[in-house]
């Protein structure tokens, strides 16, 4: 299911987010209403919780992660480390790391295989986002950006990159990802993909500007018309039986 939201007045809710299969943060702020539309579509499910990254509330762009681990950039302070730790599930690691390039959802998309990163990343940090993430790494550039968590967003169903995106560089993300993805916008035009929504395995939010096309491509893209968290335990299941037998 993808819901449309607004974080104070701003359609950017990729910067103001971060959302994986096993927990998401929200900004802190007045946007008590942005706050309640993720608990109300994902609080039975995983733990919602509002926090600030290096005293802003950009929680979106400063952090990455997926079910196995969240990486924060090196301004965070302990108390804001210490308050995302605790209300974390156990099983998902928290780091710190010291990168130069901070801004650490811009400059990395993942989802819970595979990473891209941007080209200028250290090599210290590439190991890091491996280890933590528990992903395989690959430096990429999307449609010659390099910030490619502002340009795009996949997860393990599918993935959505920016429109000026050629038809050789999706088909080469495709294989690298091994997820289908689509070229298009969200928030009524908007290529900065990263920023303009958040999503998991089931579920999205996206701007208040979102189109409907622009949601149905988002919903079909990503599997979301049928996709519960329950299903997605069930075929689970499903397939370890298959393999045990």
């Amino acid at each position: 299911m993808a819901s449309r939201c607004q974080f104070e007045n701003s359609n950017d809710v990729g910067v103001f987010a971060n959302l994986t299969s096993s927990y998401c943060i929200t900004a802190l702020g007045a946007a008590e209403n942005f706050y309640s539309v993720f608990e109300a579509e994902l609080a039975d499910h995983i733990p919602v919780i509002k926090a600030s990254v290096a005293g802003t509330r950009l929680v979106g762009r400063m952090t990455v992660g997926n079910r196995n681990g969240l990486l924060l950039p090196n301004t965070t302070t302990d108390q804001e480390l210490l308050h995302i730790r605790n209300s974390l599930p156990d099983e998902v690691v928290v780091q710190r790391i010291d990168e130069r390039l901070s801004a650490l959802g811009n400059c990395i998309a993942c989802n819970d295989y595979v990473a891209l990163i941007h080209p200028d990343i250290d090599r210290e940090t590439e190991e890091i986002v491996a280890d933590v993430l528990g992903v395989e790494v690959f430096r990429q550039s999307i449609a010659g950006n390099v910030l490619v968590g502002s340009y795009c967003k996949f997860t393990n169903q599918g993935g959505l990159v920016a429109p000026q995106t050629t038809v050789e560089d999706l088909d080469e993300l495709s294989s690298l990802l091994q997820v289908p993805l689509v070229a298009g916008t969200v928030n009524r035009g908007s290529d900065v993909i990263g920023a303009g929504m958040v999503a998991n395995d089931w579920a999205a939010f996206c701007g208040l500007d979102t189109t409907s096309t622009e949601l149905s491509v988002i919903e079909s893209v990503f599997k979301l018309r049928e996709a519960r968290p329950q299903q997605i335990v069930n075929e689970m299941r499903a397939s370890l039986i298959d393999s045990m037998i």
